[in-house]
């Protein structure tokens, strides 16, 4: 199990979003956050003063997936995420341990893999 973690522009969510529905990843969580990567810094006149904005507006997308939906997930979002310049964002797999779905009791793959409960038989 990994949890899927993308930083993209706030831009591209629709697309990504859209990509991850086609390759059958179903819940996410999404975020808006700030943060700063390989942009180049932007400075503005507020106020009469001269400020620089370090700081990009992003979206943190966190998917829980199951070892077989890994790489469609990354490559969604890579694909769907991409508009070729610097501030795109990045994907990051991270190993996760445990999961227990709170309504069912479900754990570990059953609790993020759609269509395995105990329910369906699966």
């Amino acid at each position: 199990m990994k949890l899927v973690v993308a930083i993209i522009r706030p831009e591209k969510l629709n697309d990504v979003l859209e990509a991850l529905y086609r390759a059958q990843v179903t819940g996410l969580t999404i975020s808006r956050v700030r943060g700063h990567g390989g942009e180049t810094e932007q400075v503005e006149t507020y106020r009469g003063m001269t400020v620089k904005v370090e700081l990009h507006d992003k979206v943190r997308v966190e998917i829980g997936v199951s070892d077989p939906f890994v790489e469609p997930t990354v490559r969604a979002i890579l694909a769907a995420g991409k508009t070729g310049d610097v501030g795109d964002g990045k994907v990051f797999g991270l190993p996760v341990e445990k999961v227990d779905r709170i309504r069912t009791g479900e754990e570990d793959r059953t609790a993020v893999t759609p269509g395995t409960s105990e329910e369906s038989g699966v």
